[in-house]
């Protein structure tokens, strides 16, 4: 049965608009919400929950997939890291408790309370702003190092989205359960495993770009991982000094003061 596309007005001959890609008009009953909550929760070939089940699988072969042109079963990389952060910050904030429990740890190293609650306030409330800058600044640097392996800027895009992806479902699912479990507990416990699952991320990268580029050495991904690291490394310590000038030049010399511990 023929009929026009509500969105472009096309002729429809199929299921889908040729020009749109809108599906076919169906009235909304009962059988429509069935299909759509099938669809959209149950269904594991495609969607959030297929891209789920691939990233946890192999992040990098999913990775490859979807760059080299199958997309149509899988879920938006980008909007995906910004849905998975989401629900990792709110896991963290509202289950976890994890102000409380950064306050407590900077209390135990004498650091001033004022120091934890803005850095914490900050990550809590700009977590998609954080994001959605790390992901090109980070592609940046992947691109540099990757660059002769014949990939683009952008897909370095797609390629990390990816990895911070797996490294979220990772949280959710194996470290936060743990954590729940720590968090009335040991505080020192708490802290290294928290400290352990960051550590980890050079690990996933290594397995994650092997296995974007199989045809290369373990030994040659490793050295491009390693001179990320260290790339980071001299980054986080470019924005500690920078931090610490700003707060200089903003409250001088007793600005400074608050942010060093307590003794």
């Amino acid at each position: 049965m023929e009929d026009n596309c509500k969105n472009c007005e096309t002729l429809i001959t199929g299921n889908f608009c040729s020009n749109c890609g809108q599906k076919k008009y169906k009235r909304i009953d009962r059988k429509y919400l069935i299909d759509e909550l099938q669809y959209t929760v149950l269904h594991t070939n495609k969607g959030f929950f297929y891209s789920v089940k691939k990233i946890l699988r192999n992040p990098g072969k999913t990775a490859k997939e979807f760059i080299e042109g199958s997309r149509v079963n899988h879920y938006k990389p980008i909007l995906l890291t910004f849905l998975l952060s989401g629900i990792s910050t709110f896991i963290s904030f509202k289950f976890l408790d994890t102000t409380r429990i950064m306050k407590e740890y900077y209390a135990s190293l004498k650091m001033p309370e004022t120091t934890s609650n803005n850095l914490m306030t900050f990550l809590s409330s700009y977590n998609s702003l954080i994001m959605l800058i790390s992901i090109p600044v980070i592609s940046i640097i992947t691109y540099l190092l990757f660059r002769k392996w014949k990939t683009n800027y952008y897909e370095h895009i797609i390629m990390n989205a990816y990895i911070q992806c797996f490294y979220s479902l990772f949280n959710i699912l194996f470290l936060y359960p743990i954590l729940f479990f720590l968090k009335d507990g040991n505080l020192g416990l708490f802290m290294t495993v928290t400290m352990v699952s960051i550590l980890s991320i050079p690990v996933i990268m290594v397995w994650f770009y092997k296995d974007f580029f199989p045809e290369r050495s373990i030994g040659d991904v490793i050295v491009k991982v390693v001179f990320f690291v260290i790339i980071g490394l001299f980054l986080y310590i470019g924005i500690v000094i920078s931090f610490i000038a700003w707060t200089i030049l903003t409250e001088g010399i007793d600005g400074l003061k608050k942010l060093a511990p307590v003794k």
